[in-house]
């Protein structure tokens, strides 16, 4: 059974496993999806049956998704959901790890990119939604001046939000209110910089 909490990820093996452009597609898949076998989510990313299932058990393999209840008629099928509610790597589990801040990193441009292509997708398809949906699209950027602690703050006030309109959703829909209801991205970032080029 999937876990409410979220998985925090402290090791450079699960680290490296999830940093993979692909298995990072498949678990977000996965994730909207909830359960699903390898073949229906082999449909949603455009590869192989064989190639998904290789990448559905290395994710396995580290315990960020598990074997699901079998939904299928003739058994055959294995379905597969998140182990947990989400992962989160956070800062204070790299310290003094070269090898797990690399891993970090490169787990944060993989979420960058594909992040970036949904939105562009989203932009690229604005007129395919209805003018509700379309206006109910955020999209804002806010440049303030914080310290550190101030900026973590305001992220962990950010999560709280998100965590409770998600929950509602997720109550909501379970209750079957599902007219209208579509997958939605929420993406935050919070970081400092120099410059603006």
């Amino acid at each position: 059974m999937t876990s409410q909490e979220n998985r925090r990820i402290t090791d450079l093996g699960t680290l490296k496993a999830i940093s993979h452009p692909l298995r990072m597609r498949l678990y977000r898949a996965l994730f909207v999806a909830r359960t699903a076998t390898a073949s229906q989510l082999a449909d949603q990313v455009d590869e192989a049956v064989s190639l998904v299932s290789y990448h559905l058990r290395k994710l396995a393999d580290h315990g960020l998704i598990e074997e699901a209840e079998n939904r299928s008629a003739d058994g055959r099928e294995r379905w597969w959901q998140p182990a947990s509610d989400g992962f989160s790597v956070q800062e204070e589990d790299l310290k003094d790890a070269p090898e797990l801040l690399a891993a970090s990193a490169a787990l944060g441009r993989t979420l960058s990119e594909q992040r970036a292509d949904l939105h562009r997708r989203f932009l690229d398809e604005r007129l395919t939604w209805s003018s509700e949906w379309r206006a109910a699209a955020l999209g804002s950027e806010w440049l303030p001046r914080f310290t550190a602690a101030e900026l973590a703050a305001l992220g962990e006030e950010l999560e709280a939000v998100l965590r409770k309109h998600d929950k509602k959703a997720r109550a909501a829909e379970a209750a079957g209110d599902t007219e209208g209801r579509e997958n939605v991205a929420v993406h935050l970032h919070g970081f400092p910089y120099r410059g603006v080029g």
